[in-house]
């Protein structure tokens, strides 16, 4: 995997909807660094404390709601973006359980305003970021791959679904032969520093370690196939320069997840992180709810790593990259998302 690949932003127009959130403003980041011209559109901060607010980006950041189409045209007109990565959604499973209405709206038809905007204002392509647990899974431990069938046990990962059914719909529909080029990328359970995201393991374990406060946690035996979100964002990257060099079909699936032995228990998960912080307490407290959550789920990578030559390049460190982050900001008042994105970029060569 290579660098090079990025230079294609230099100079480019960008927009990241939900820019405010956690890989959102990673991403503005690291395109700003790249050369972008970065604009974001997002409803809110939606966290306290807020990795994006902390970051102090020199960017044009604009605030609206996704499924408003005229919100989204009037931004897409305005900032006129050779590239749309498409965050902005309703992310959170339990919240998902609470109001699934809502959940389905942002992530259908918010998508929907993107994709028809984009391509009213002829820009050139659109990532549209989704997740791993968009598959129909049986529990077998097998990897799914990109053709795979499409499930979706709970709302939240049924409207990822019904997402990406409305994306390719429209691709196909509406893109076919025009200059509009569309890819969806899957990915899942993705760390790293600056994520108060509610409801989920490591911004919950951090909050506890550096409070004094124990964590809840509900499921110890599930798997997940943890990433760092550098890794995962170097995957976006590279899928939106093959998009905007022309080298891209109309319309296309990308899965990015990690190699097998990132894909660890929780309660492996959580043996390393109090490895790391000893003053970590957890309290072992099972979901009571009888609300389906997947107990293991993993993805096949092959097609990113032979067509884009992609690697997790820190997935043997993700814990430990992500806990001196959050130990900088509790402990010393610093944020180090550039100092670990030198590091990253240093990997990459």
């Amino acid at each position: 995997m290579s660098a090079d690949a990025f230079s294609k932003y230099a100079g480019r127009r960008v927009l990241v909807t939900g820019h405010t959130g956690f890989k959102g403003s990673w991403l503005c980041l690291w395109l700003k660094r790249l050369g972008a011209e970065v604009a974001g559109f997002s409803d809110a901060i939606p966290t306290d404390p807020s990795h994006f607010e902390a970051l102090r980006l020199d960017m044009d950041d604009r605030r609206g709601d996704i499924c408003n189409p005229a919100a989204v045209d009037a931004v897409i007109a305005d900032t006129k973006p050779d590239a749309v990565f498409h965050f902005a959604a309703q992310s959170l499973v339990r919240k998902a359980y609470a109001d699934p209405l809502a959940t389905y709206r942002a992530n259908v038809l918010g998508t929907l305003a993107v994709l028809q905007s984009a391509q009213r204002s002829g820009a050139g392509s659109v990532v549209v970021a989704t997740t791993d647990k968009v598959y129909r899974n049986d529990e077998s431990g097998r990897r799914y791959q990109e053709d795979d069938e499409l499930g979706g046990s709970d709302p939240y990962s049924a409207s990822k679904s019904c997402a990406e059914i409305a994306t390719r719909s429209f691709a196909e529909s509406f893109a076919a032969g025009g200059p509009l080029n569309i890819a969806i990328v899957r990915a899942g359970n993705v760390v790293g520093g600056g994520d108060w995201s509610e409801d989920r393991l490591v911004p919950d374990l951090m909050r506890a370690a550096f409070s004094g406060q124990p964590a809840i946690i509900r499921n110890p035996q599930s798997t997940r196939p943890w990433q760092h979100v550098l890794d995962v964002l170097s995957g976006y990257l590279q899928i939106g320069a093959k998009l905007l060099s022309g080298e891209h079909g109309t319309f296309d699936a990308w899965n990015l997840g990690p190699l097998s032995e990132a894909s660890i228990s929780v309660q492996d998960l959580l043996d390393e992180a109090s490895a790391q912080i000893p003053q970590l307490k957890v309290e072992i407290q099972p979901d009571q709810s009888a609300r389906h959550e997947s107990g293991l789920l993993q993805l096949d990578s092959t097609k990113a790593m032979s067509q884009l030559d992609w690697r997790p390049l820190w997935e043997d460190q993700l814990l430990e990259r992500t806990v001196d982050w959050y130990r900088a900001f509790y402990d010393r008042g610093r944020v180090i998302s550039s100092d670990q994105l030198d590091a990253y970029e240093a990997a990459l060569g």
